[in-house]
């Protein structure tokens, strides 16, 4: 039984990535404004997982991914803001990290992962914000407790967590870390 639920899985899953696999209509020769240096395409950006599937709207999903960081924040800041605030019913403040909704999208509509070259790589730890991150980092919840947890990261206890608390199998100890598949 337990098997046919994981190839249904698979199956809707597989439908749904080729659908998604559709022509796209955005630049396919981004460049950078400030250069002119034409940049390879990207088919998502995924700096921080989920966030594009939160705040970029249908309609802007393809443009989205192809935009490059510089112009990341200019051309979609706003849009994250006002998505932020209707997830908030407009009453978003500030979050666990003391960032009013303006600075907060901010950082959201550039979709890069930081990677910090010394000390602690995590996406957030308490103390430690978006450093980089490691495979076993729940970038979900963490997410989750920035847009919905408020100043304290413990309002909102129902939208808090996916309830995901570890991977279904253990990380590997050598490259590429990645756990062994079923």
């Amino acid at each position: 039984m337990k098997r046919n639920v994981y190839i249904s899985i698979g199956v809707c899953t597989l439908i749904f990535v080729l659908g998604a696999c559709e022509t796209n209509s955005y630049d396919t020769n981004p460049t950078d404004p400030n250069t002119g240096a034409v940049f390879a395409v990207s088919g998502d950006q995924v700096g921080r997982p989920g966030i594009a599937t939160v705040f970029v709207g249908t309609a802007d999903k393809d443009n989205f991914n192809v935009t490059i960081p510089s112009v990341m924040n200019a051309a979609y800041q706003t849009k994250f803001e006002a998505q932020l605030q209707a997830y908030n019913s407009g009453g978003f403040t500030t979050n666990a990290l003391t960032l009013d909704a303006a600075a907060f999208t901010g950082v959201l509509a550039t979709d890069v992962l930081g990677v910090k070259t010394t000390g602690k790589t995590t996406y957030y730890d308490g103390t430690n914000v978006l450093t980089g991150r490691t495979l076993d980092d729940d970038v979900i919840d963490v997410s989750l407790i920035l847009i919905f947890g408020g100043p304290t990261g413990a309002s909102n206890p129902t939208l808090i967590s996916d309830n995901v608390d570890s991977n279904d199998k253990a990380f590997s100890a050598s490259f590429p870390y990645e756990a062994a598949p079923w």
